[in-house]
């Protein structure tokens, strides 16, 4: 373990922290030597192992500082092989940390956690998902948040020079809600075994949520998620990923007229379109629209693959949710990693 410095008593443990720059604004765990022992024993590492490394950075994320970071945001042991496995997702070159960390748009990184740990953790997937009250998901996302700050240096004002953020950027955590779906798990689709637990990170906006409690049909739902997708006022790089999030209500309805996964994939890449006339007439195109650019569409993704396609949420209300990630996806992807459960 590195040296240790000795406090007063733990308000002043917290008010150092604040002091030097190691919050997230919020007081933290002061993170005891037994605190960060129990953690590296839960994921069974020595302080020294490498869990990641970013070469732009030039910094190596060791066991240790994750396990600082994990007890300082009020993680349970439990907790660290799930954070483990996010920070190698993290880590991993196709999602590319350096860029959505310092960019100017304020992506959070969403972590989803999907599998049997997601249930035995009691990550929240529905009601409420989002929001307060659950300490699975409002200490993991801590966790990684205090990780890019204190591990990668994405410190507000310094390297992260977002012009706005997010709450996300706080905490982003949500698992998926498996029992509720009738189509193949997250993570399943990207290659794990479906009974495996898993994380997967994606930088991307705040929810945008999507109301229809009117509609009778897949297309009607389905069209209105495209609608929010194709926002022109964010619409911005072909190639693209978005994460949807479909409520449990709107999946009932689009499964139940026997829609496929794949299929409502396929028509929300389809219909989640703008015309150059739409984006020329606000300047997101150069020139003046003519009549030739009602028929020309710009797509908000290249292929169906690019739409991480889950359902999560609450059963009190017709909505589904909508999260466009950062940039194009030969700038960053979401990245799934399983979960090593001793």
């Amino acid at each position: 373990m590195k040296p240790t410095t000795e406090v007063a008593d733990v308000l002043e443990a917290i008010e150092e922290y604040f002091r030097r720059g190691w919050t997230d604004g919020l007081p933290v765990v002061p993170p005891t030597e037994a605190a960060v022992r129990a953690m590296l024993v839960a994921a069974g590492l020595e302080p020294d192992a490498v869990i990641g490394e970013v070469p732009a950075r030039r910094r190596r994320l060791t066991a240790e500082k994750v396990a600082v970071n994990a007890v300082m945001a009020g993680c349970l042991p439990e907790h660290m092989p799930v954070l483990v496995a996010a920070v190698e997702a993290l880590c991993d070159p196709p999602f590319s940390v350096h860029g959505p960390a310092a960019s100017t748009s304020g992506m959070g990184i969403l972590l989803i956690v999907h599998g049997p740990i997601a249930r035995a953790l009691g990550v929240n997937a529905g009601e409420n998902l989002f929001g307060p009250g659950n300490r699975a998901n409002a200490t993991l996302g801590r966790a990684l948040r205090l990780i890019l700050m204190n591990g990668l240096g994405a410190a507000p004002g310094k390297l992260d020079r977002s012009v706005f953020g997010h709450p996300g950027k706080y905490t982003y955590t949500i698992a998926e809600l498996e029992e509720a779906s009738p189509w193949p798990s997250l993570h399943a689709e990207r290659g794990l075994e479906p009974g495996a637990s898993a994380v997967t990170v994606f930088a991307c906006e705040a929810p945008h949520q999507v109301f229809n409690g009117t509609a009778r049909a897949p297309e009607e739902v389905l069209g209105t998620v495209a609608d929010v997708m194709a926002a022109a006022g964010r619409l911005a790089v072909s190639g693209q990923e978005f994460c949807v999030l479909l409520g449990p209500l709107h999946v009932e309805l689009v499964a139940g007229h026997g829609w496929s996964k794949a299929d409502a994939r396929r028509f929300l890449a389809a219909r989640a379109v703008r015309t150059a006339a739409d984006l020329k007439r606000i300047g997101k195109l150069p020139g003046p629209a003519g009549p030739e650019d009602a028929g020309t569409v710009h797509a908000a993704v290249e292929r169906p693959e690019d739409i991480l396609l889950l359902v999560a949420g609450g059963a009190a209300g017709s909505y589904s949710c909508v999260m466009p990630g950062w940039a194009g996806r030969e700038h960053s992807q979401a990245v799934t990693r399983p979960i090593r459960v001793r």
